[in-house]
């Protein structure tokens, strides 16, 4: 009740049906918290957000796995504060293993500096949930220092995942945005900025990569392609030491990007000219 409400985020999961929402009332930190049903967690700003403070361990697990109906789950997250600072460095914001859709709204993920230190690690292996692949999409959110990847997404199942990015922002960390195996990327209003690896990198297995009014700053590579196609438009890559770095995969540009600035502007092969242009 509004008097007498949930101490943590895991106490008022169990009283709350499938489907339904958590509020928090007032700021303050509120615990991680595993899911397996599907349900909304909505933070507060406020005076102070809605947190979960996750020392050694995940922030938020997203899991349905055990469940009678595993792959099923839809899980909202908006408006919380997931730290990773403590004692023992956290290990991920969220870890999405097994469920059907996930998304995060207006969050903040920070300071997740243990093994292997994702902010948001979609890491999928099962059968295909019914009604599609697998979606994630994750808007309006800051993620920074990190030891791993800002967003790392990956499904071992041939259907694969779509991760979409709008208006995401991810620095001071490892790897901005990792496209792993079967995964299959959309990026828009964003900007991946001192990362010690790559912006964005597309690995062996992954299917595609669409990256449209982006920013890859200061960076070790802008944009590492290793597989795949990857079409950027109206995209700005300077001041990496690679602007992109081809390991293999296809790039396809248009002729609104500005890639300009780096040490390298392109290794390991050639900017294409712009689709349309020769």
């Amino acid at each position: 009740s509004r008097t007498a409400p949930c101490k943590t985020y895991a106490g008022a999961i169990s009283k709350t049906a499938a489907g339904g929402e958590i509020s928090t009332l007032d700021p303050g930190g509120f615990g991680a918290v595993t899911i397996t049903k599907s349900i909304s967690i909505i933070g507060t700003k406020g005076q102070g957000y809605g947190s979960i403070l996750a020392s050694s361990v995940n922030g938020v697990n997203v899991n349905d796995s055990a469940t009678a109906t595993p792959r099923t789950i839809i899980v909202t997250l908006r408006d919380l504060s997931i730290n990773g600072a403590g004692t023992s460095a956290g290990l991920r914001g969220i870890n999405f293993t097994s469920g059907r859709h996930l998304y995060v709204e207006d969050c903040q993920i920070f300071g997740f500096k243990g093994s292997p230190g994702h902010g948001i690690d979609i890491n999928l292996n099962g059968a295909p949930p019914v009604g599609g692949p697998p979606r994630v999409s994750i808007r309006n959110t800051q993620i920074r220092d990190f030891t791993g990847s800002g967003v790392r997404a990956q499904n071992l199942n041939a259907i694969g995942v779509t991760v979409t990015l709008e208006n995401v922002q991810a620095s001071t960390g490892v790897n901005g945005f990792t496209v792993g195996q079967g995964a299959r990327g959309l990026v828009f209003k964003s900007t991946f900025e001192n990362n010690s690896g790559s912006g964005i990198e597309v690995l062996t297995g992954a299917l595609a990569l669409d990256v449209h009014d982006s920013a890859m700053v200061t960076n070790v590579s802008g944009l590492a392609i290793a597989a795949g196609t990857t079409r950027i438009s109206n995209c700005v890559i300077t001041n990496n030491v690679n602007g992109v770095n081809f390991v293999g995969g296809t790039l396809v540009t248009y002729g609104d990007n500005k890639t300009q600035g780096n040490t390298n502007e392109a290794i390991g092969g050639a900017i294409p000219p712009p689709v349309g242009k020769k």
